[in-house]
């Protein structure tokens, strides 16, 4: 049977000299799109990456549980199998000397996949994410592709490694407007025809109010409100909240 979600209960990151992030409660479930939003400096990529156990030099997870459907698991048993995990800096995640090919067949001997099926499985993945021409996207390195075309490939690579989950850390900060919506509107499609449970880590509640179900919003590495999203933008019940709505709502109404 699929597993219908992913959780983390009191995640607690630390650095040498303070705490970070502070009993953290996540959750993830397949067919939705959570959005974990906050300023600059609130913890929500932490603690993103604090589910993976992936965080930077210096920082540590000191506590929290990760479930599946209630039952725990440690995060080596999640990361690359059952959850993937798209960058704001999508360049990053790629080794510059591995085409996009190698990248994909390395995913897919992972799953006991290779040959001509891995080949044709490839292709499939990347048109599944919006790569229309696998012959030009396959051979290329990530230095021959833009930012919106690398994160389409860092989606495929999920779809290849069939993960039921994906996190996403700021995906559309880098992204112009329109790349920002085609890469929206692709995470809908997924998460409404593979049941892909997303986790969307953003400032943007204009990204928030496009595609999320459910938003947590943290401030000072806590979770301070969580709610569905149209009660979060018609009845915003956190300081927190009612500043990024503010804010988005000044921002929108300058446009012209």
């Amino acid at each position: 049977m699929s597993p219908y979600s992913l959780e983390a209960r009191g995640l607690r990151i630390e650095s040498r000299t303070a705490a970070l992030v502070h009993g953290v409660d996540l959750q993830v479930r397949r067919g939705e799109v959570c959005a974990l939003v906050g300023a600059s400096g609130s913890g929500k990529s932490l603690s993103c990456l604090g589910m993976l156990d992936l965080l930077p030099a210096g920082l540590r997870l000191t506590q929290g549980q990760l479930l599946l459907d209630g039952q725990p698991l440690a995060a080596t048993q999640v990361r690359g199998r059952l959850a993937s995990l798209i960058l704001q800096n999508p360049r990053s995640a790629f080794n510059p000397v591995r085409n996009m090919a190698g990248h994909g067949l390395e995913t897919l001997r992972q799953r006991g996949i290779r040959g001509a099926d891995a080949e044709a499985r490839m292709v499939d993945c990347l048109q599944a994410a919006g790569l229309q021409d696998p012959g030009r996207v396959l051979p290329a390195f990530a230095f021959q592709l833009s930012g919106g075309m690398l994160q389409r490939m860092m989606i495929a690579l999920a779809l290849m490694a069939e993960t039921p989950f994906l996190l996403a850390d700021e995906p559309t900060s880098d992204l112009d407007a329109l790349n920002q919506a085609r890469f929206l509107d692709l995470i809908m499609e997924l998460v409404e025809q593979h049941g892909l449970g997303v986790l969307l880590v953003t400032h943007d509640m204009g990204v928030v109010a496009r595609c999320a179900d459910q938003v947590v919003v943290m401030d000072a590495g806590q979770v301070v409100e969580r709610e569905a999203v149209h009660t979060l933008f018609e009845q915003p019940a956190s300081d927190t909240a009612r500043t990024l709505l503010q804010a988005h709502s000044t921002l929108c109404g300058s446009q012209p």
